[in-house]
């Protein structure tokens, strides 16, 4: 991951629907582009092996205004779904810096069949975006908890202000940081609340959540020149308030 991504975390923005970015298409050079971008990304779990396909939009059940969607496919191993958060985020910022319009579609369907012995897991629409002014002009305007709500302990200046801001399914924003001297990052669900998304389906998007965060995490850390050691832990998608993701050794 290079110093790019971090600019565009606050560049990006989620278009609910692609209206007003202009006529431009994105060329078969920058989807070769994309491809191979995404073969370089730094997986969360190296073990877990993944793909993408780009098709058009209108090969699946997205109706946004894109051009095509980037299915994400992914063999199902442990930790499978926050590596699929990771490297979908790494490629979001990648779009992003390449005047890519994006859009994390949870609940996108393709009539595409398993590739490779991997599942479809989830898929972003796309659209070039030839108006600049399209993209997010102020991020701290964004509608996201505050940094007390998510974060326990002493704050870490460029991070625990920054990292609020990763995309989540319907904004749940489903994580909590506790900082003991080392940071310890949870999945965490609010009892009694899960918003619009179905509560079979809660922990599903919130795990893939989770690894998103987490690569912003990792996007901050760096920037702000903290090291550090990082050591993942499993998560099966239990209904607890609270379950352990990652913890952070820092090294300053």
């Amino acid at each position: 991951m290079n110093d790019v991504f971090y600019e565009m975390i606050f560049r990006r923005k989620s278009f609910h629907i692609f209206r007003n970015v202009g006529n431009e298409s994105i060329s078969k050079d920058e989807l070769s582009d994309i491809q191979n971008a995404y073969s370089e990304f730094t997986p969360l779990n190296p073990g877990i092996k993944t793909a993408i396909r780009i098709v058009p939009e209108k090969q699946t059940n997205c109706k946004r205004g894109g051009e095509y969607c980037v299915l994400l496919y992914s063999e199902k191993k442990d930790g499978y779904l926050q590596n699929i958060g990771y490297l979908g985020e790494q490629l979001d910022l990648y779009l992003v810096s390449r005047s890519i319009g994006t859009l994390w579609f949870g609940i996108g369907k393709t009539k595409e069949e398993p590739f490779e012995n991997m599942e479809f897991v989830i898929m972003f629409s796309i659209r070039k975006i030839s108006d600049d002014s399209k993209y997010r002009k102020d991020m701290f305007k964004s509608k996201r908890k505050s940094v007390e709500e998510i974060w326990e302990g002493e704050h870490i200046p460029g991070v625990s202000d920054i990292v609020r801001f990763a995309p989540s399914a319907c904004n749940s924003q489903p994580w909590l940081v506790k900082n003991n001297g080392e940071l310890s990052v949870y999945r965490y669900r609010k009892p009694g609340k899960r918003g619009i998304m179905p509560a079979d389906k809660v922990s599903f998007y919130n795990r893939i959540d989770i690894g998103i965060f987490i690569c912003f995490m990792d996007l901050c850390l760096r920037h702000n020149g903290v090291g550090f050691e990082k050591t993942l832990y499993s998560d099966a998608g239990d209904d607890k308030e609270l379950v352990l993701n990652a913890k952070y050794r820092l090294c300053r």
